[in-house]
């Protein structure tokens, strides 16, 4: 018999290019859930206790604001994108 174990792509987001063509990607889709959880998938590769720590928010309030459904605020987010070494960028649409 064939034991499967779940997918988890914190344990795959080890570059930071890596982890900024992933953010990229999740921003693309519709969903603000996507986002989240991919900002915690990061945030779980990078070790959530110390960038809680980093953006000077609570362990347990960042889970919360990246669980799914969650409205987190725009300082949370800059205060998580800081601690995870990463900035937002806009550039102009592709679309033609």
């Amino acid at each position: 018999m064939t034991t499967l174990t779940p997918f988890d792509v914190s344990k795959h987001l080890d570059d930071d290019e890596v982890i900024g063509a992933y953010l990229s990607a999740a921003l693309e889709d519709p969903n603000p859930d996507a986002f989240l959880l991919a900002l915690h998938n990061v945030a779980k590769a990078k070790g959530m206790s110390q960038i809680a720590k980093d953006a000077g928010v609570g362990r347990e309030s960042l889970y919360k604001a990246l669980a799914p459904g969650a409205k987190p605020r725009y300082d949370t987010i800059l205060k998580l994108l800081h601690a995870l070494g990463l900035q937002l960028v806009v550039s102009p649409s592709q679309a033609a």
